[in-house]
């Protein structure tokens, strides 16, 4: 029996026939997303659910989708996904996090020159048959400097065009290596460098805790008076009532915001505001992008429903179904040990070396690649999958090599995961026993046998005698319960390392007790998703 897709939202008749040429029956209901009772009673008779924004995939929905096994979103942007949800029930999210880059660059661009001459004012004014020619007074973008907040996919994009505008560009990415600095013409800078240095300051960065209201009065403050704002990124990267009130005082001359804080957003007060330019979500609404997107999506859905191949997706890593029996365990444990490193590493990462041993090195090395960057770079790409991954990390500068050896010690075979900065290297080795479980058995250079917690802390200390009663005292005072401890240490009285597992995450005021006393070098809060460990 043929699988069964329903398109709830508008794709192109050349994506409805993508399904139906690979095998796939189709049927295309493009307002069935705006009816949620109408959907919660049909989703039951599907495989799949094509979508673009309209439709809301609640977990009452996927609990209403018996047979469902993927969702496909033509676009990037997932937050209409309950992927949790998803993910309980075993069904795949992909997206397609590519297809509008160029679209949404472009328009970030467009605001920024609509913003710089004040383009619908002045063209309001004239169509209401006046002629205010002194009114408009506008600034050059030639020679200005433009800072990028995240230099990714798109951000790089607006880079090589605004070098192409002669603007001087400087950006801030945690990711962002020298290299690729370079290449794109950009300067590499912190953040208040950026904010005190830049004339024009356009936003290329996903909504993550790190980023979240990036843009507030304090940040404002510390920017030059007359800067102009551009977001085409998230609406949560800025906070509108700071935003205004620096619009207000002219500390802002002007901002381009084509996404809000609430969307649809219908009442704002940035609206009628002479100095803001609005738009309703465009970044990605040109007929190029929405027509890639729609293929892509349809493309991936068909290959999964009718080969089990899984590209682009959300919260399942690309694996063959003739592979994943054997690769899966190790797919999480290299998912895992990037993840570790990921939260630790504060600098930007220069290089990435992979090495694996043993029975590892047979394996589908790059499913494992991608799964270990994945993880390396999600606590600041929130949205990053197994494909996107290797392009991020490429699109930064960051050179990853790869190593293979046959098996040199006591395991059938293991992965180590080393990455360098300007000023250290760290690593981190794992393996899976026989449960299929990833475990840690080197941090630092130091060996030891832990498994992966959801919660957990990591601490790196001298060795030398009080440090467990230490950290003991001080989460027992603040009524923080350990469930677990794992310590390990390279030679007495050497560099030692100790690893806390707790019921939820380690509180922050409890973190900065830890950090302070002077017996501990550094201590980081971990968090890892352990699905299907």
């Amino acid at each position: 029996m043929a699988p069964r897709v329903l398109v709830s939202d508008k794709l192109s008749t050349t994506a409805v026939q993508i399904f139906k040429d690979r095998g796939v029956e189709v049927d295309y209901l493009p307002d069935l997303g705006k009816d949620k009772e109408k959907l919660l009673e049909v989703i039951g008779q599907y495989d799949g659910l094509a979508i673009r924004s309209a439709t809301k995939v609640t977990e009452k929905l996927i609990a209403a989708a018996t047979n469902l096994k993927v969702i496909g979103r033509a676009g990037i942007g997932v937050d209409n996904v309950d992927i949790p949800a998803a993910s309980r029930r075993g069904i795949i999210v992909m997206n397609t996090p590519f297809g509008n880059s160029i679209t949404t660059a472009e328009h970030a661009i467009a605001l920024m020159f609509a913003v710089a001459r004040q383009l619908p004012e002045a063209n309001a004014s004239t169509h209401a048959g006046k002629w205010e020619k002194n009114r408009f007074m506008g600034v050059e973008i030639t020679g200005k400097t433009l800072g990028l907040i995240g230099c990714g996919n798109i951000g790089s994009i607006v880079a090589t065009r605004a070098v192409g505008l002669k603007m001087h560009v400087v950006a801030f990415d945690p990711f962002l290596s020298e290299h690729r600095a370079e290449e794109l013409g950009v300067e590499k800078v912190e953040l208040d460098e950026l904010f005190a240095r830049a004339d024009f300051i356009t936003l290329h960065t996903p909504l993550t805790d790190k980023t979240r209201n990036i843009i507030n009065a304090d940040s404002i403050a510390k920017m030059k008076t007359g800067v102009r704002i551009i977001n085409c990124a998230r609406g949560g990267l800025i906070v509108e009532k700071d935003l205004i009130v620096g619009l207000k005082s002219g500390k802002v001359a002007g901002a381009g915001i084509d996404v809000f804080e609430v969307e649809p957003a219908e009442n704002n007060e940035l609206f009628g505001m002479d100095n803001v330019v609005c738009t309703p979500h465009l970044g990605a609404s040109t007929s190029e992008a929405q027509e890639n997107v729609a293929l892509q999506v349809a493309e991936q859905m068909a290959d999964y429903l009718v080969k089990g191949a899984v590209s682009n997706a959300i919260n399942m890593p690309s694996i063959t179904a003739e592979e994943a029996p054997r690769l899966k365990p190790f797919v999480k444990l290299a998912e895992v040990l990037g993840a570790f490193v990921g939260q630790v590493t504060e600098d930007p990462i220069t290089e990435v070396e992979i090495l694996f041993d043993g029975q590892t090195a047979q394996m589908n090395t790059k499913a494992l690649i991608s799964a270990a960057l994945a993880g390396l770079i999600r606590p600041q790409v929130s949205d990053v999958n197994m494909v996107s991954a290797p392009i991020m990390v490429k699109e930064r500068g960051i050179i990853v090599a790869e190593v293979k050896r046959d098996k040199s010690g006591v395991f059938d075979g293991y992965i180590k995961l080393s990455v360098k900065t300007e000023h250290m290297t760290r690593s981190i080795a794992g393996t899976c026993f026989s449960d299929g479980k990833p475990r840690f058995i080197q941090i630092k250079g130091i060996n030891l046998d832990a498994e992966v917690g959801q919660h957990m802390l990591y601490t790196t200390n001298a060795d030398a005698p009080g440090i467990i009663g230490l950290l003991g005292t001080v989460c027992g005072e603040s009524g923080v319960n350990i469930a677990n401890f794992q310590l390990g240490r390279d030679h007495p009285g050497g560099n030692a390392i100790a690893l806390l597992y707790l019921d939820a995450p380690f509180p922050e005021d409890v973190l900065a007790k830890v950090r302070d006393h002077k017996s501990i070098d550094s201590a980081k809060r971990l968090q890892f998703d352990v699905n299907g460990i």
